[in-house]
């Protein structure tokens, strides 16, 4: 059945079938020193083929409950989708119970590397940041996806999912590169809330620029930093109909035009309580049904 299977692929995909020989040799025999991480799907490891070509093999854990179907589509969507603003997709190895993607390596490490130390946050200027934040919502306009650890609130506490799940991800991201903190972990010694809540208490209070990451305290990029916390929180907004386009998003991060008003946004607690917290005293916390907290973080 497995062979019929990879028959299929075969004739499914017009992409490199890799040798498991080739990638095990590549990576040292799946060697811990050249781990780069582990994520839902499984672990992901670097290595170096014969021609010197460096590659990045995501190697689906047997553990992830995902079938061989579920795999070869996930294969044929990923094969589909290729922009530059996207890690390059290289091929697939099926081989008996082993089941892998192989990327591009992308030798400059994560973003999460740099923007949440505050050593080596110094190697992205505000000018990198922006491009940074502005090729991603590209890569988003192109490609919408989950991103599993950046929900939203409909989708933590009512499990419902749309396109504006992924703008809520975006804006979260963006008030973690301006500030160079991360939502998850963040707590404000005052209130306990996170990244997200500090950052509509300093836009509430007049005092946006106070999110912005100490090492760009420099007088010329406040005013491009300013209008992306502006637009993070349009884009964390409660009600998905608040929330922009991602086309809008783009037009947004290359324009000088008016922006409209952030409501407040949802935010957490240090016990994991959605809150939403109106202008006047009320205040009204949620449960999450499903035991999934917006605050939590795991990068790709």
């Amino acid at each position: 059945m497995v062979e019929n299977n990879e028959e299929n692929v075969k004739e499914d995909l017009e992409l490199p079938l890799v040798d498991l020989a080739a990638i095990v040799k590549a990576t040292d025999g799946f060697s811990i020193n050249n781990k780069l991480g582990e994520g839902g799907f499984g672990a992901v490891y670097m290595g170096t083929l014969d021609d010197g070509h460096e590659i990045a093999v995501k190697r689906l854990s047997q553990s992830s409950g995902q079938g061989f179907n579920e795999f070869k589509n996930e294969v044929i969507l990923i094969a589909k989708l290729q922009n530059r603003n996207l890690v390059k997709f290289l091929g697939r190895c099926i081989e008996g119970e082993e089941k892998m993607v192989i990327y591009e390596y992308m030798p400059n490490k994560s973003l999460e590397f740099f923007i949440f130390d505050h050593a080596k946050g110094n190697v992205l200027d505000w000018p990198k940041r922006f491009n940074i934040i502005c090729g991603i919502a590209r890569g988003l306009l192109y490609l919408h996806q989950d991103s599993s650890g950046y929900m939203a609130s409909e989708y933590a506490i009512y499990g419902l999912f749309s396109v504006k799940s992924d703008v809520f991800s975006f804006g979260v991201l963006m008030l973690e590169i301006v500030s160079g903190k991360k939502n998850r972990g963040f707590s404000h010694s005052n209130n306990g809330i996170n990244l997200i809540g500090q950052g509509w208490r300093f836009w509430r209070e007049s005092r946006p620029l106070d999110l912005i990451d100490s090492c760009m305290e420099n007088s010329s990029v406040l005013l491009e930093a300013l209008c992306c916390i502006h637009i993070g929180l349009l884009c964390v907004q409660q009600n998905p109909e608040d929330r922009p386009s991602m086309s809008t998003v783009v037009v947004m991060l290359s324009s000088e035009s008016a922006l409209p008003q952030p409501k407040e946004p949802p935010f957490f607690l240090k016990n994991d309580k959605f809150c939403l917290e109106a202008d006047s005293s009320t205040k009204h916390k949620f449960s999450s049904t499903n035991d999934i907290s917006v605050t939590m973080l795991e990068p790709r």
